[in-house]
């Protein structure tokens, strides 16, 4: 915990040299145990059993002990990498060292850094971790800026602590009271009573010991960046390896030494905004507190700042959030089951439905930015679960099926553990994010807009302008108030976006059927006639305002809830790829709309309203699907699963209460169909 940090110097070990135990001598001893004394036999035959297990078990101490010293290693190069990220930029400023023994210092962490990585057990990722380090390297051969080495420099640590699979976080809460004991005993005499550098043997120290209360440099010091020096010590200073310490004491003196800086006014203030809602995502875990620095969560003085202060300060809070929605899945789960092998069917499908809306789904999002497959098969087993408790299967299969989501639950759990998302990911996730949700949205609005251009009736477009600039600002409104003042329900979630759908179904049947009633010429004509000096009716205006309003609405709370999850994932390092990821996805979508605009208005007038009307009467179909859906997962409909294929994007879900209810609307449309022609005929 002392003051300049460089990392221990890691010893070299060789594996044991395996050899073959001859068996066949035991064989030979044995056909000649006749002519042997009894000792003998006894012990020609037991003593090659005795030196086989005297060196299997040499063999597997000796594995052992590679084991723990790869991951010393390990250690050791995030260690190394944790310090170049705080210290490089006091090195270099504007392309020139200001600090030539600080910056050899860093450059050569960096270059032990890249000669470890060669030393650690192969792993796919191996080879991309090692061009980063090179890259690394060449950059502070380059003397590139500070915030660019950091940046580096963190990436690069947390490739190193995913790949090898390092342990990174605490156990269990750290006990801070136990953390001040441990700092009085052992650290106050160098550091001080308070933290501030100045204790008794700290006088003549070069380098001085750490001052905890230098905001500027603790703010880039992450918890698991002071609990490995606590670890590993710091080489050529009287700041030494406290290995006798268990792993909980450890992390009880980091936690402690972290938050020596913070008053009890912003842990009070943390501690406030913390109840209203405030960090959540943010800090989904102690994975996320520990593995980043204040610096990469957010500036100072923030309210996220003053969250971090309070869970540093309380980080039991923490772990019980963390663990909840999945704690809360399974134990619903685990009800559902007795509940049911009790005869009491309701009861075991309202838990089953609580386990999924105020369990999984909470960390739904979460998961599918790190692993959708998973996502999506956990889905449907608790639906699948839902189906066999309505549907009334044997207590044994109903339990068979909650123990295989428990098991998805727990693979869940560990896929959020390392639950980051690299920059690369995030842009992607950013751009698929935003467009997915909002290409409907695009293709129905840009429709209805083309419509009313191509026809000359812009009188409309104030209408759809309203719809969707309001559907923009109650979607803001109702994620701000359900955020701070309600907390999100997933039932609430649920039941919006179902019945916002099949509004917008209705809404879309109705303008479909309306521009489909045109596309002949005579129908046309005649109406051109009838409203050449009129403008269109108030029912189809308001409907198009409506339809503008609910599909822009349906979308925008849950898109939000997606992006603040991947926010949180992404960390400092990734904050610009989401961003760059939303841009990517709003020009796609401005083209999209764009393209819909330019070429409708080339079609003849028949042809326009035709593929117009198809194209709604298509959005009506899924939207129907989705709404259901949607309406199934709050609990308010049942689920009856059938074979057929699922493809959500498309509203097609394999279950008798979405299907059919599509297979009406398909009627519905057809015989809209049917009826516009006999008209024009």
């Amino acid at each position: 915990m002392g003051g300049k940090n460089s990392p221990r110097q890691v010893r070299s070990r060789r594996l044991a040299k395996t050899h073959t135990v001859p068996l066949v001598s035991t064989g030979l001893l044995a056909e000649n145990s006749a002519l042997m004394t009894p000792m003998r036999t006894v012990l020609s035959v037991a003593l090659p059993c005795w030196l086989a297990i005297a060196f299997l078990a040499a063999s597997l101490h000796s594995v052992a002990r590679a084991e723990a010293a790869d991951d010393d290693t390990a250690q050791t190069i995030v260690h190394m990498l944790d310090y170049v990220g705080v210290d490089y930029p006091e090195s270099v400023q504007d392309g020139q060292v200001i600090h030539a023994e600080e910056y050899a210092e860093q450059h050569e962490f960096a270059a032990q850094a890249l000669s470890l990585l060669g030393q650690l057990p192969t792993v796919p990722e191996q080879p991309v971790i090692v061009q980063q380090a090179r890259e690394l390297l060449a950059r502070i051969e380059a003397k590139a800026s500070g915030r660019e080495i950091s940046t580096l420099a963190n990436q690069l640590l947390i490739r190193v602590i995913q790949a090898w699979k390092l342990s990174v976080v605490p156990r269990q809460p750290p006990d801070l009271q136990q953390g001040e004991k441990l700092f009085a005993q052992h650290c106050a005499a160098c550091h001080g009573t308070q933290g501030l550098g100045n204790g008794p043997l700290a006088k003549g120290m070069d380098p001085a010991p750490r001052n905890f209360h230098e905001d500027a440099r603790m703010r880039q010091r992450s918890l698991y960046g002071l609990y490995n020096t606590i670890t590993l010590g710091v080489r050529g200073t009287a700041m030494r390896a406290f290995r006798e310490f268990s792993e909980a004491e450890r992390w009880a003196l980091a936690f402690f030494a972290a938050g020596l800086r913070t008053s009890p006014e912003l842990v009070t203030k943390g501690e406030s905004l913390w109840r209203q809602g405030e960090g959540k995502t943010a800090f989904h875990s102690l994975r996320a507190l520990v593995t980043n620095a204040p610096a990469q969560h957010a500036a100072a003085g923030s309210s996220i700042d003053a969250v971090r202060a309070y869970l540093t300060q309380h980080p039991h809070v923490l772990q019980l959030t963390a663990q909840e929605p999945l704690a809360f899945s399974r134990t619903k789960i685990e009800d559902a089951a007795r509940a049911y092998a009790n005869g009491n069917r309701e009861e075991a499908r309202q838990l089953a439905i609580a386990a999924y809306l105020e369990g999984f789904e909470l960390i739904e999002s979460a998961l599918n930015n790190v692993d959708a497959p998973l996502r999506t098969e956990t889905e449907h087993e608790m639906k699948t679960l839902r189906t066999a408790i309505g549907e009334g299967w044997p207590s044994k299969a109903v339990t068979a099926q909650t123990m295989k989501i428990n098991a998805l639950l727990d693979r869940a759990a560990d896929a959020l553990v390392d639950g980051s998302v690299s920059p690369n990911t995030a842009f992607v996730s950013s751009l698929v994010i935003l467009l997915r949700e909002g290409l409907e949205s695009i293709l129905i609005v840009s429709t209805i807009v083309a419509f009313v251009v191509k026809t000359g009736r812009r009188d409309a477009l104030p209408y759809i302008h309203l719809g969707w600039i309001g559907a923009m600002a109650l979607g803001a409104m109702t994620w701000a108030l359900a955020r701070y003042m309600l907390s999100i329900s997933g039932v609430n979630r649920e039941l919006t976006e179902g019945i916002t759908a099949l509004l917008a179904a209705a809404m879309l049947l109705y303008v479909g059927w309306w521009l489909h009633s045109r596309s002949n010429a005579q129908a046309w004509n005649r109406y051109v006639r009838e409203q050449l000096n009129t403008a269109l009716a108030r029912r189809t205006l308001w409907a198009m305002a409506g339809i503008s309003f609910l599909v822009v609405y349906r979308e925008l709370f849950e898109v939000i809830l997606f992006y603040e999850t991947l926010w949180s994932q992404a960390g400092a390092v990734g904050h610009d790829a989401v961003l760059w990821g939303i841009a990517a996805a709003m020009v796609l979508l401005v083209l999209i709309g764009g393209m819909i605009l330019r070429y409708s208005v080339r079609l003849p007038i028949g042809p326009f309203f035709t593929i117009a009307s198809s194209l709604l009467a298509v959005m009506a179909v899924i939207f129907v699907g989705n709404g259901i859906a949607a309406l199934q997962e709050a609990g308010v409909l049942d689920v009856t699963r059938i074979h057929f294929v699922s493809l959500p994007l498309l509203g097609i879900h394999p279950t008798v209460q979405t299907l059919v209810p599509q297979a009406l609307m398909l009627v519905i449309i057809a015989g809209g169909i049917w009826v516009n022609r006999a008209k024009a005929d």
